[in-house]
């Protein structure tokens, strides 16, 4: 996988693309036993919901092998190369990592993106997908290994495992000899219990408790567009924010305006004592007490806790203690205050009047992404492409030696 050539990784991306559209039909067949299972166990729906294959579903993958077919390969570029003083010239040359290992719940699509991530960087997969969906996962393993073969690339580049056992989830992390890097993405239950048995090492994020702070001066209109955004446009995704701050210099103009656009969408607000005295002439506003808990929860749910900040700095002290580290957003006016919040909050994602939601592989112009990292060593942020490869020094001579 490692030194095949770009035309034919992208041509295993662009069989893998029309596949999935040929077996429509076939791949929902697999699916409704996966959601029949889930419904009979006594899944929730929002979680059955993640388990659906629907055709548009499988379009939006077959679209995403495309967009990886269509970008430049980066496997082998070289950078940064240099000429020193004893007349070699040292540069990095980016490379494979090698062969990662999936570790995934719910969605049967992490199959598809890591699968095709994987074929792009030119490394090989060991998948493990969640027992609820086993037939899906199934299904779309044995397409992708039909794209390879079709592309001449080695069917077993991309593995699923075929157990639900979670003993296998026990040897795969304990593998350094076969496996590089693990990945797990889930729950933070599932992330945790990897963390804690791996001997391999892994790129994780445990919590998506982002913020959207509200700076004085800033333009009200835009800072109610984004934060209602930030928060509604859909509660369970990890970079939906959780935490919403206020400079006091604004507060009684903006809280009011929010506070409505919550009320009226149902979004519970855990206040300090400063925002609930300024939210309780909202009509309908559902208005509770904030304990020292909900400035660290993610809640992935229609809740948001609010707090009455002095300005920049009380608002940056507060997301470095209580937050994931994951995506916090400033809405401001003014120039400095936006250096000051970009350079000093430390999260994978920082941004400027833009909603958390766009954290996100995909909107990042990463392709897709297999998942996204709060860890600050190797891969930070949405992992895309560049996320599976790593860098080697290389150092061209002509006969040099050393003094």
């Amino acid at each position: 996988m490692a030194k095949a050539p770009a035309a034919i990784k992208n041509k295993a991306l662009k069989a893998l693309a029309r596949l999935l559209r040929e077996n429509v039909d076939a791949l929902q067949i697999d699916n409704a036993r996966d959601l029949e299972r889930a419904r009979s166990a006594g899944l929730a729906e929002p979680m059955v919901d993640r388990l659906k294959l629907s055709p548009k579903v499988l379009e939006t993958c077959a679209e995403g092998c495309e967009q990886l077919a269509a970008m430049p390969d980066i496997i082998g570029e070289v950078l940064g190369m240099k000429q020193q003083p004893s007349g070699i010239r040292v540069g990095q040359m980016r490379v494979p990592i090698g062969v990662f290992g999936m570790i995934y719940e719910s969605r049967p699509n992490v199959t598809i993106e890591a699968a095709s991530l994987s074929i792009k960087s030119g490394n090989a997969c060991i998948l493990r997908g969640g027992s609820e969906a086993i037939d899906s996962n199934k299904a779309l393993a044995k397409i992708v290994q039909q794209a390879l073969a079709e592309a001449a690339l080695p069917q077993d580049a991309v593995q699923l495992v075929q157990t639900t056992d979670r003993e296998a989830v026990g040897q795969l992390i304990a593998m350094p000899q076969y496996v590089d890097v693990i990945i797990p993405r889930g729950g933070k239950g599932l992330i945790e219990r990897i963390s804690a048995g791996a001997k391999v090492p892994v790129i994780k994020h445990l919590d998506g408790n982002c913020h959207t702070y509200v700076d004085d001066p800033c333009d009200i209109a835009m800072a109610v567009k984004v934060a209602d955004n930030a928060k509604t446009n859909k509660y369970s995704p990890c970079n939906a924010s959780e935490g919403l701050l206020v400079a006091r210099g604004v507060a009684a103009e903006f809280l009011p305006q929010i506070g409505a656009v919550y009320a009226a969408k149902g979004v519970e607000m855990r206040g300090c004592p400063e925002s609930l005295a300024i939210l309780q002439t909202v009509p309908g506003a559902q208005l509770v007490p904030a304990t020292e808990q909900d400035w660290s929860e993610e809640y992935l749910a229609p809740i948001i806790s609010v707090k009455v900040v002095a300005g920049v700095d009380e608002a940056i002290a507060h997301i470095n203690r209580y937050g994931s580290h994951h995506t916090d957003a400033i809405l401001t006016r003014d120039h400095m205050h936006a250096q000051q919040f970009l350079r000093e909050v430390d999260s994978a994602s920082v941004m400027v009047n833009a909603s958390t939601r766009f954290a996100d592989g995909f909107e990042y112009g990463l392709g897709a992404e297999i998942g996204i990292s709060t860890d600050k060593f190797h891969a930070r942020g949405p992992v895309g492409l560049e996320g599976l490869t790593s860098l080697k020094y290389v150092v061209l001579g002509e006969g040099e030696v050393r003094a």
